[in-house]
Parts: structure tokens; C-alpha cells; sequence
């Protein structure tokens, strides 16, 4: 077959695409020249890699907020990305932006997150020399650690949007900023609906300030921030939301570190987290030998061993590192004799 197909949708990009948007043919490209597929745009072809990546099927054994929760129905970190995915896509198509490149960010942008969530990720940033964050951490996994050390060999536009999708910086294409708000409007929705389903929030405990801005339901707000970004970011050269709504949102944000993420019932078992990450660094720091075939493999390439046991640590699920905590450091019991 001949590239005819993917050099339609190329084509359709250019007449129905904004202005302001992404084209596949304008991508900077990848880190190492390949063929390109028949079927499907660059990104389009990203997303695929990401979603059939090993660090994307451990999503969903990884914690969100609430560590290991008596219930089906609280998010982990891939329901989260999902919910991202879908809020990023709802705008995109509203502003004629690339669907594909704002799928292909938002699927791959918390690959690097740690076991038991944000507390996972201050041990590792503790106890690693060079720091520790997870966007950082996601980047590495496409680029290094997946498929066996090759990586996923993503396009430049992805990779950054993976890397700045975090408050502290900024993608370089208006899809990338697209998932940096779509990430924070998906977790202020989620985390105050498990906050709410776990007994920890009432939807009367939200201000009187921010509910007649953004609404006095769950479901309000996630309307309202999803309408707000579109309607203030049309036929624009950037993604924003308007004064009063942003405000709104950081005062929910303030909110809701108040009142959930620093809740010490949200939080009682965060530090039996960090105490068991931090044993199994520890212990693999000090027995690298132990270390899995493909992590023997990094140590043989150069890499530091600090490195690599966080690569190691940060790539478990929290029920992997329980159950490896559980096979080093608790006693077995000894078979009952028949005899």
C-alpha cells in the first residue's frame, strides 16, 4: 500500500486544522529517522506506541490520591489519564487543534509516576542524588527504558508535551499546554468526587466563593472549566482560562490541600509508603545484583546504579512493591509437618 492514506489525513489537517494548530507534516520529527507509516500521521502513530507500552498497562495498579482504597470506584493514575485524555480532546476538537498530538501527550504524560503516588515520588527525590520528578521520570521511559533500552522513539512535539505538562513550565505547541490544563481541570473534578465519595468532603464545604464562579457540583465545575478554556482560547494564539475562572480554580486548588491532600485520613498510610520504597532502594542499592535481567543491562551500558535502581523503584505498581516487600523482609511460615 501506498502512503495515499496517511497523506489524506495530512491534507485534511491543513484545511480543517486552526491556524494555530499542530500540523503532522510541520513535526519536528524523531530522535532517530524511521520509515513512515502508510495509514497513520506521526502522531497518531505516538499514540499508538504509548498505549501499547508496557509503564501505560501498570497505570492501573498505580495510586492516585487515595492508597489502596476499600472500593472499585476511586481513580488510579490511569483512570486519570483517561479522564485527562478525554477533557484534552474535548477542547482540541473545539479549537480545531490535533486531536492526535493531544492525545499522544495526554496518554504518555504520567508514565514515570511512582507507586503510591506523590508520596513514591518524594522518597525517590529523597533518596536520589540528582532529584527525582515524574515528568522527568516519563520522558526517560519513552525515550530510554521502554522496549528493552531502545525506547519509544516519539516525535519531538510529544516528548515535550510529556515533559512541560507540569505547572512549573510550558509546552512549545498550544496541544501540549492543552493536557498542562487538562491535567489540572481532571484531578481538581476526580479528587474531589473520590474526596466526596470517601466521606473526607461534603459538596457544601466548597466555598460560597468559588461554587458561584464555578459551580456547586462536581459536575458544574468540570462543565464550566471545560467551557471556560474553550470559549476564552478561541480563534486565539494560546490556551487559558478567563481571570475570574482561573482564580477560581486556584482557590479550589488551595481548597483542596487544606482539605484533602494534607487530610490525614486521606494521608494515614503515606508514610508506611515512603518507609517500604525507601527499604527496597535501599536494599537494591545494595544488592544490585538482584536487580531484574533488563536493569543489569542499563548498569551494563554506564548508567549509575542510583539511577537505575530509581528507574527500578519507579516503575512498580503499589501491589508489585508490596508483594516484593513482603517476599524480602517478612518472615515466612514453615510448612505444617504431616508427621
Amino acid at each position: 500500500m501506498d502512503a495515499s492514506i496517511r497523506h489524506r489525513i495530512e491534507d485534511l489537517e491543513k484545511q480543517n486544522l486552526s491556524p494555530y494548530a499542530t500540523l503532522s507534516v510541520a513535526s519536528k520529527g524523531r530522535a532517530r529517522t524511521e520509515e513512515e507509516c502508510d495509514i497513520r500521521p506521526v502522531f497518531q502513530r505516538d499514540r499508538d506506541r504509548i498505549l501499547h507500552s508496557k509503564s501505560f498497562r501498570r497505570l492501573k495498579d498505580k495510586t492516585q490520591v487515595f492508597i489502596t482504597p476499600e472500593g472499585d470506584h476511586y481513580r488510579t493514575r490511569l483512570t486519570h489519564t483517561l479522564e485527562v485524555s478525554q477533557n484534552a480532546r474535548t477542547i482540541a476538537k473545539a479549537l480545531r487543534m490535533n486531536e492526535d498530538l493531544v492525545e499522544a501527550i495526554a496518554l504518555g504524560h504520567d508514565l514515570g509516576h511512582t507507586p503510591f503516588g506523590h508520596a513514591g515520588e518524594r522518597v525517590l527525590d529523597r533518596v536520589c542524588s540528582e532529584g527525582f520528578e515524574h515528568n522527568k521520570q516519563s520522558l526517560r521511559l519513552v525515550d530510554v527504558l521502554e522496549r528493552d533500552g531502545q525506547g519509544l522513539n516519539l516525535t519531538y512535539e510529544v516528548r515535550d508535551g510529556i515533559l512541560n505538562h507540569q505547572t512549573s513550565s510550558m509546552p512549545c505547541t498550544l496541544e501540549g499546554k492543552i493536557v498542562r490544563l487538562s491535567d489540572k481541570i481532571a484531578y481538581m473534578h476526580h479528587d474531589m468526587d473520590d474526596a466526596i465519595r470517601g466521606g473526607i468532603l461534603k459538596e457544601e464545604d466548597v466555598p460560597e466563593s468559588i461554587a458561584k464562579v464555578v459551580g456547586y457540583t462536581t459536575g458544574q465545575r468540570l462543565d464550566t472549566f471545560i467551557h471556560d478554556v474553550v470559549i476564552t482560547s478561541m480563534n486565539e494564539p494560546d490556551i487559558k482560562l478567563s481571570e475570574p475562572v482561573a482564580q477560581a480554580m486556584k482557590e479550589l486548588r488551595e481548597f483542596m490541600f487544606d482539605n484533602v491532600y494534607t487530610n490525614p485520613k486521606v494521608k494515614g498510610e503515606e508514610k508506611k509508603a515512603e518507609e517500604l520504597l525507601e527499604t527496597l532502594f535501599d536494599h537494591y542499592y545494595d544488592h544490585a545484583d538482584e536487580l531484574p535481567i533488563e536493569m543489569k543491562h542499563m548498569l551494563d551500558k554506564g548508567e549509575e546504579k542510583e539511577r537505575v535502581v530509581c528507574d527500578f523503584i519507579s516503575s512498580m505498581t503499589d501491589r508489585y512493591a508490596i508483594a516484593l516487600y513482603e517476599d524480602l523482609f517478612i518472615p515466612k511460615s514453615w510448612p505444617v509437618s504431616r508427621f
